[in-house]
């Protein structure tokens, strides 16, 4: 009964109004409100500030500049091995592992599509058929910051509005296709592991998502597609990552997706749904390239 409340509750009740009006508190200053409301946060979720290059709560004079603190940046070292794909979040796995075709799980009984992901784009789409897919969840006390898991050059971006379903496990596990009707900014980089394919989901209470080159993309929340596109690597205004660079960030976690084309990596085998993985630490191996052969007749 429960359960069907809160599935309720966050699909469409007043999910919008509640989602900006607590993002407005979060992101202004409320003296001693907001200090209280932090330290509640660190107690309720056990918080480490220690982690954090500001380390005392009364540092972070927004409830979103706490949210979105910056670690200590020994604490997440980024795996220098250039055919290591690296962790781009801290978070847990939700699910990993082959898309089939063109459907990818998102819990027990319940696939969604590459095309839904994407909005409908068909031609984006078609390059990760049978790729490889990774769905980690930010819960509230993790770091809210997202890296790249490897070098890469910006080439589009789409925002996609959506719904503001929490999510959670309950509503994963309860909810067809929560990832393809969730609000979220999509961002297609070309890399040396070929495609690469990165998604950051929204969701109740997500005041805001970011990205470094744009600044906030959400909100405002629209109702139309946007898409952006930028230069290849050759020319002076590419936006060019390198591994473990910042590229965005969440005010309140949420979900992140990342597709890749397939033959290109292989996941480290210890890698598993509800494993907790930290940015900066081996996601996956980058395989080499087979040529094809072709013969004359």
């Amino acid at each position: 009964m429960f359960n069907s409340l809160k599935i309720y509750f966050t699909s469409d009740f007043l999910k919008k109004w509640i989602t900006g009006i607590l993002g407005w508190f979060a992101s202004n200053k409320f003296g001693l409100v907001t200090r209280l409301m932090i330290e509640f946060f660190i107690s309720f979720y056990k918080i480490s500030l220690s982690e954090c290059i500001k380390s005392h709560s009364n540092e972070y004079s927004t409830f979103n500049s706490f949210f979105v603190r910056i670690l200590k940046t020994q604490l997440r070292p980024i795996d220098p091995n250039p055919y290591i794909i690296t962790v781009p979040v801290d978070g847990k796995i939700t699910q990993i592992g082959y898309i089939k075709g063109n459907k990818l799980l998102q819990a027990k009984n319940h696939y969604y599509t590459i095309d839904a992901l994407l909005a409908g784009d068909k031609i984006m789409s078609a390059k990760f058929l049978n790729g490889d897919f990774i769905t980690i969840y930010l819960s509230p006390n993790n770091y809210h910051r997202v890296h790249m898991p490897c070098d890469g050059v910006l080439r589009e971006m789409t925002y996609v509005p959506g719904c503001l379903y929490s999510v959670n496990l309950i509503n994963v596990y309860n909810i067809p296709n929560l990832f393809a009707l969730n609000e979220r900014v999509i961002c297609y980089f070309d890399t040396y592991i070929g495609p690469l394919i990165q998604i950051m989901i929204g969701a109740i209470i997500v005041g805001s998502i970011e990205t470094v080159w744009a600044g906030t993309i959400i909100p405002p929340r629209g109702r139309v597609i946007k898409k952006w596109y930028y230069p290849d690597a050759n020319n002076k205004n590419a936006i060019k990552l390198l591994k473990g660079q910042e590229m965005g960030m969440f005010k309140i976690g949420s979900t992140v997706v990342n597709l890749f084309t397939p033959g290109r990596i292989q996941f480290i085998k210890e890698l598993e749904p509800k494993k907790n993985i930290l940015l900066g630490e081996p996601l996956a191996i980058k395989l080499p390239i087979i040529p094809k052969i072709t013969f004359c007749s």
